[in-house]
């Protein structure tokens, strides 16, 4: 046979290039071909298909059309630091500049280190023990194998809350409190549900089953639709968790690194679980990056001894160089620049805003709730939107709409407005807004006057806007 014969088939691959320059039509051909026909058809309905991003900068995409969309999405979290903070973009430009190393298992890797004393430096207590990852997921899993090698299989059950989301891998799915995302799926059976924020119903359980040896919990729940506990509950929490020798995980993947106006959500309390685990904006919104960190007694017991100490190390990519470097200068940014007080600041102004748009339109705005800028804005079951005379008879089908009013204001803040928001799992009446940390009031305002104008148009011509505008657009 000849060279040529011999050589392989070289596929139809599309460079970088190429790729840039895909059209809308076509992104959304390869999409439904190879990613994800049924999340394409839910774009589909809120009209959010036909963006296709170019650019990201600060608070701001910029779509296809040079339009700006101001950003209260935030990638759930993820972009607490805006889009392409320069600062972030400049470590990361520089070590690629210099070659610096991705992968070296076989040595130190002084970016690792630097980022866990990082990590250890900014954790309150003996919280000084950190698990480099890429993903929630994934230190979640690490977390609960963590406390399974302290507390032993004879303890070894996990209490999680109603209400919760930990995760899509498998151990991090068995403690996630939605029959959607478990359906189908063999799932760990050590496990026993509580009541979030219910601090006597923790007591109860933890007194029946003393085989309860884990509880994991998230500070402030995102998916079931931006809740916060009562006052003192994480008091009580780290009270019966020392009583009943149980270990608490904190999942601030979410709600920390200053998201709530605190680097972690917990500390509003002061009070230190035994194990936190980050994530989202861990990689500067430029990488993924995830981390446990666990107080060192602990830490110790399950991996200290030689022996055991690759039981669960580093995974191939868990703290490879740029990640690293882009999480270092991401927390001095957070720190430098105020980014954590302005959070604070921020979201205090935010949740005035919208309250005083509740006052305002009660009979459509539920409630208003979060911490810092985790918010959540609940509207009412669209019956109760309309007039006396119909409401019995559409409140037969509030189920089946849930999320349909959500969905209308999405769509239409998106269309009209040039503003994107987010939504809730398990809740669909409730509307997330998670925008970066660098947020200032002019976006607050921005925002504000957006729904302010869109809902006082009222559901009827809502509905009607949204069906001339966006589902015949």
């Amino acid at each position: 046979m000849s060279d040529r014969t011999n050589r392989l088939r070289h596929p139809e691959l599309l460079t970088v290039e190429q790729a840039k320059r895909l059209s809308v039509a076509e992104t959304a051909d390869l999409f439904d071909r190879h990613l994800n026909p049924g999340q394409l058809h839910f774009m589909k309905l809120l009209g959010f298909h036909g963006v296709l991003i170019q650019r990201a900068e600060g608070m701001y995409y910029i779509d296809q059309n040079g339009r700006k969309i101001l950003d209260f999405f935030g990638g759930f979290g993820s972009v607490g630091f805006g889009h392409n903070h320069p600062r972030i973009l400049a470590a990361r430009i520089q070590f690629q500049n210099e070659q610096r190393h991705e992968i070296a298992m076989a040595f130190l890797s002084q970016y690792a280190a630097a980022l866990a004393n990082n990590l250890a430096a900014i954790a309150p207590g003996d919280l000084d023990m950190v698990f480099l990852g890429s993903s929630g997921s994934e230190v979640v899993e690490a977390a609960l194998k963590l406390a399974e090698r302290v507390q032993g299989r004879e303890r070894a059950k996990i209490a999680y809350a109603e209400g919760s989301f930990h995760g899509k891998t498998r151990g991090a799915l068995s403690v996630t409190d939605s029959a959607f995302y478990q359906d189908g799926f063999r799932l760990l059976d050590n496990r026993v549900r509580v009541p979030f924020g219910n601090a006597a119903a923790l007591e109860a359980a933890l007194e029946q089953d003393r085989s309860i040896g884990v509880l994991i919990l998230e500070t402030i729940q995102g998916g079931a639709g931006i809740i916060t506990a009562p006052p003192g509950y994480w008091r009580d929490v780290r009270r019966l968790c020392d009583r009943y020798g149980v270990l608490w995980l904190a999942d601030e993947v979410q709600c920390g690194l200053g998201r709530t106006g605190r680097f972690f959500a917990f500390e509003h309390e002061d009070v230190v679980p035994d194990v936190a685990l980050l994530a989202k904006s861990l990689g500067g919104s430029k990488c993924a990056m995830a981390a446990m960190i666990a107080r060192r007694p602990h830490y110790m017991k399950a991996y200290g001894a030689p022996k055991h100490a690759l039981i669960h190390g580093p995974a191939t990519f868990g703290g490879i160089g740029e990640a690293c470097v882009s999480a270092i200068e991401a927390l001095n940014v957070l720190y430098d620049e105020g980014l954590i007080e302005n959070a604070a600041t921020q979201g205090e102004y935010l949740l005035e805003r919208l309250s005083a748009l509740q006052a305002k339109y009660p009979a459509m705005i539920k409630e208003v709730r979060g911490k810092g800028l985790m918010v959540g804005l609940e509207f009412r079951d669209i019956s109760q939107m309309l007039p006396i005379g119909v409401r019995q008879m559409v409140a037969v089908l509030d189920d089946k709409l849930k999320g349909s009013v959500c969905g209308f204001v999405g769509s239409l803040l998106l269309k009209q407005y040039g503003i994107l928001v987010a939504f809730t799992e398990y809740n669909r009446n409730v509307v997330r807004l998670e925008p970066p940390l660098i947020v200032q009031r002019t976006h607050l305002d921005a925002f504000a006057d957006a729904l302010d104008d869109l809902l006082g148009r009222g559901i009827t011509r809502i509905v009607t806007d949204y069906l001339r505008i966006v589902r015949a657009g």
